[in-house]
Protein backbone atom coordinates (compact mmCIF):
# COMPACT_ATOMS: atom_id res chain seq x y z
CA UNK A 1 0.00 0.00 0.00
CA UNK A 2 1.45 3.53 -1.06
CA UNK A 3 -0.13 6.27 1.29
CA UNK A 4 -0.07 9.87 -0.46
CA UNK A 5 -0.30 13.07 0.96
CA UNK A 6 -3.77 13.36 -0.44
CA UNK A 7 -4.92 11.04 1.87
CA UNK A 8 -5.16 11.36 5.35
CA UNK A 9 -6.67 8.21 7.07
CA UNK A 10 -5.51 5.46 8.66
CA UNK A 11 -3.80 2.51 6.92
CA UNK A 12 -7.20 0.72 6.79
CA UNK A 13 -8.75 2.83 5.30
CA UNK A 14 -6.61 2.96 2.54
CA UNK A 15 -6.65 -0.91 2.38
CA UNK A 16 -9.93 -0.41 2.34
CA UNK A 17 -9.86 2.37 -0.72
CA UNK A 18 -7.56 -0.11 -2.43
CA UNK A 19 -9.93 -3.05 -2.05
CA UNK A 20 -12.68 -0.73 -3.44
CA UNK A 21 -10.70 0.33 -6.20
CA UNK A 22 -9.57 -2.62 -7.22
CA UNK A 23 -12.82 -4.62 -7.55
CA UNK A 24 -14.35 -1.98 -9.42
CA UNK A 25 -11.81 -1.84 -12.04
CA UNK A 26 -11.75 -5.77 -12.23
CA UNK A 27 -15.77 -4.95 -13.13
CA UNK A 28 -15.74 -2.55 -14.89
CA UNK A 29 -13.08 -4.35 -17.23
CA UNK A 30 -15.14 -7.54 -17.10
CA UNK A 31 -18.12 -5.33 -18.02
CA UNK A 32 -16.54 -3.41 -20.49
CA UNK A 33 -14.89 -7.39 -22.33
CA UNK A 34 -18.79 -8.47 -22.32
CA UNK A 35 -17.71 -11.19 -19.60
CA UNK A 36 -19.34 -12.23 -16.70
CA UNK A 37 -18.94 -10.12 -13.44
CA UNK A 38 -18.50 -12.78 -10.83
CA UNK A 39 -15.84 -13.41 -7.84
CA UNK A 40 -13.93 -15.63 -9.23
CA UNK A 41 -13.21 -13.53 -12.79
CA UNK A 42 -12.83 -10.53 -10.32
CA UNK A 43 -10.27 -12.76 -8.32
CA UNK A 44 -8.36 -13.61 -11.54
CA UNK A 45 -7.78 -9.93 -12.82
CA UNK A 46 -6.97 -8.78 -9.54
CA UNK A 47 -4.28 -11.47 -9.42
CA UNK A 48 -3.36 -10.89 -12.92
CA UNK A 49 -2.82 -7.55 -11.83
CA UNK A 50 -0.98 -8.68 -8.73
CA UNK A 51 -3.35 -6.34 -6.49
CA UNK A 52 -3.89 -8.04 -3.31
CA UNK A 53 -7.58 -8.05 -2.17
CA UNK A 54 -9.36 -9.54 0.77
CA UNK A 55 -10.94 -12.84 -0.14
CA UNK A 56 -14.83 -11.07 0.26
CA UNK A 57 -14.47 -8.20 -1.38
CA UNK A 58 -14.66 -9.88 -4.99
CA UNK A 59 -17.93 -11.86 -3.48
CA UNK A 60 -19.44 -8.67 -2.54
CA UNK A 61 -18.83 -6.80 -5.39
CA UNK A 62 -20.38 -9.40 -7.57
CA UNK A 63 -23.85 -9.92 -5.56
CA UNK A 64 -24.20 -6.34 -5.01
CA UNK A 65 -23.34 -5.62 -9.19
CA UNK A 66 -25.92 -8.48 -9.70
CA UNK A 67 -28.69 -6.97 -7.67
CA UNK A 68 -28.45 -3.84 -9.44
CA UNK A 69 -29.52 -5.72 -12.83
CA UNK A 70 -28.45 -4.00 -16.09
CA UNK A 71 -24.91 -2.47 -15.15
CA UNK A 72 -25.12 0.13 -18.17
CA UNK A 73 -28.10 1.22 -16.86
CA UNK A 74 -26.50 2.31 -13.52
CA UNK A 75 -23.28 3.69 -14.79
CA UNK A 76 -25.38 5.64 -17.07
CA UNK A 77 -27.98 6.98 -14.76
CA UNK A 78 -25.06 7.64 -12.52
CA UNK A 79 -22.99 9.61 -14.83
CA UNK A 80 -26.01 11.69 -16.17
CA UNK A 81 -27.60 13.02 -13.09
CA UNK A 82 -25.45 15.70 -12.95
CA UNK A 83 -25.13 17.87 -9.35
CA UNK A 84 -28.03 20.13 -8.25
CA UNK A 85 -27.06 23.91 -9.01
CA UNK A 86 -25.02 25.58 -6.24
CA UNK A 87 -27.39 28.21 -3.81
CA UNK A 88 -27.38 32.11 -4.21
Amino acid sequence: LVRTPFHQGNMAELALDNNHIACTYAALILHDEGLTIDAENIVKLTTAAEVEVEGFWPGLFAKTLKKQGDLNKLLFTIASSGGGGGGG
